[in-house]
């Protein structure tokens, strides 16, 4: 990534322009993305980009608020200096030079590189994983593929004497198995990613898991729907975290809490928030995982932060302007989208720590009820907690013994409700990934659970 930008912004001019604010950064990016949509047999779509460009903030406290001013690194050298000099930071003679840290650099090993991967190859994979779906099994209506692949590199330069630079590479496969039999429709999902290159899928893993889907439709067909009612639900480790992202993480992310949208959790530091057995930790630092990352989008080194510690809420997730509002540091979780966006408080990797219980154990203690091994979309309020999430797959269960598979499931409760009444928490663990929306902006993400009881769980079927 070449240094245009960042030449128009030295460290001394730097210097000059945060004078009196309490943070000021450069943010410059390097982006190129490529995506293949693949459906009904034929290619749907194609996309690539590339983008480069700089962001320029500058913060400052003010009686309980923090003051913004965003621009670019051209605007700076003109008019944008000038108001910034005048209106937030104020005359007065300029202040020794910024004095920066050696550079710090974070890389996402890629054994190979999507780029280098011809475009008819990626083609030709979507084509042999549709064709083997719709050979290989019946009442197949619709086999959507998505691949997406991206590669951005950032470096930032901020009042904190800061330099970072980092360079992600991703890929991205996302499987979606439609099957009709006697105007029944049910589906198969399946996700594919990682902080990898494309040596992620050159095996033999993205037909298994198009085969996984498929076989998961068909087998919905032939399914009784779910009980509706009140029930002890066991959700397996395979289901993934999307039950602690949505219904619980958001609703740690300090900017909601400061604003009185997350009530559940506002105020309640230090208090009990879920049973003992229960720790909720959001970790930037796994390797290779999808939110990962070396510095949060502010400069500030990743590292494990622990939300919920043995059932007692431990802290939020900030970011450097709600850390400002609260008087404290942030602990790294500023993320952004691009250099158009600003940094706000984001998860990364956030799971619930694995326990002491044996999961078959759990699973034996169910004596009726709805056993979840696989997650499918859903809806979070994030303002009450209330969510209604789709069970992908799922069985009844009598005498802890699973008896058959069931369609048409739904959880349904209160996030905050849900966390406080897990009563059981296996020694396993399980991810899912995805792309997490908030205010507009897009971040990779991923989530993790071990298989977890809740006693009481409203479940959504046919009564």
């Amino acid at each position: 990534m070449g240094h245009d930008g960042l030449d128009a912004v030295s460290p001394d001019e730097l210097a000059r322009c945060v004078r009196g604010a309490d943070y000021g950064e450069v943010f410059l990016e390097c982006s190129e993305s490529a995506s293949v949509r693949f459906e009904d047999s034929r290619v749907e779509d194609l996309a690539a980009g590339t983008e480069r460009g700089t962001g320029l903030r500058f913060l400052r406290r003010r009686e309980g608020s923090v003051e913004t001013l965003q621009g670019s690194a051209n605007s700076l050298c003109g008019g944008q200096a000038l108001l910034l000099r005048g209106s937030l930071l104020g005359e007065g003679p300029a202040p020794a030079p910024i004095a920066l840290a050696p550079e710090r650099a974070w890389r996402v090993p890629a054994r190979i590189g999507p780029g280098t991967v011809p475009l008819d190859d990626k083609i030709a994979l979507l084509q042999r994983i549709d064709a083997a779906v719709r050979s290989g099994f019946p009442h197949i209506r619709q086999v959507t593929l998505a691949y997406g692949e991206g590669r951005k590199e950032v470096l930032l330069v901020n009042s904190d004497s800061a330099r970072c630079r980092s360079s992600r590479t991703a890929v991205l496969l996302s499987i979606n198995v439609v099957a009709e039999k006697d105007g029944h429709l049910q589906t198969g999902q399946a996700v594919l990613g990682g902080l990898k290159g494309y040596e992620l899928i050159a095996d033999g893993s993205p037909l298994a898991a198009a085969k996984a889907a498929a076989a998961r439709a068909l087998a919905k067909l032939d399914a009784p729907k779910a009980r509706a009612g009140e029930m002890p639900v066991v959700i397996s480790s395979s289901a993934g975290g999307t039950l602690i992202h949505e219904a619980v993480g958001h609703s740690l992310e300090a900017d909601l809490v400061q604003e009185g949208t997350s009530p559940a959790y506002q105020g309640k530091v230090g208090k009990r928030v879920a049973p003992e057995n229960v720790t909720v930790i959001d970790d930037p630092t796994i390797p290779c995982a999808r939110g990962s990352f070396g510095f949060d989008d502010e400069g500030v080194p990743a590292r494990p932060t622990v939300l919920v510690r043995d059932g007692v809420l431990a802290d939020y997730l900030y970011d450097r302007v709600s850390a400002l509002k609260d008087r404290r540091e942030s602990n790294g979780h500023g993320r952004r989208e691009s250099f158009h966006c600003r940094p706000i408080p984001r998860m990364s990797n956030l799971y619930i720590a694995p326990g002491r219980d044996d999961p078959r154990d759990i699973l034996r203690g169910l004596k009726a009820g709805l056993f979840v091994t696989r997650m499918g979309g859903g809806q979070v309020n994030t303002a009450t907690g209330e969510f209604v999430f789709e069970v992908d797959e799922g069985y009844w269960v009598e005498g802890g013994e699973v008896r058959h598979l069931v369609r048409d499931a739904n959880l349904m409760g209160v996030g905050s409700e849900a966390l406080a009444a897990i009563d059981r928490v296996g020694w396993d663990i399980g991810w899912g990934i995805g792309t997490c929306g908030k205010d507009g902006q897009g971040v990779p993400v991923s989530d993790g659970m071990p298989t977890i009881r809740i006693p009481d769980m409203l479940v959504g079927g046919q009564n």
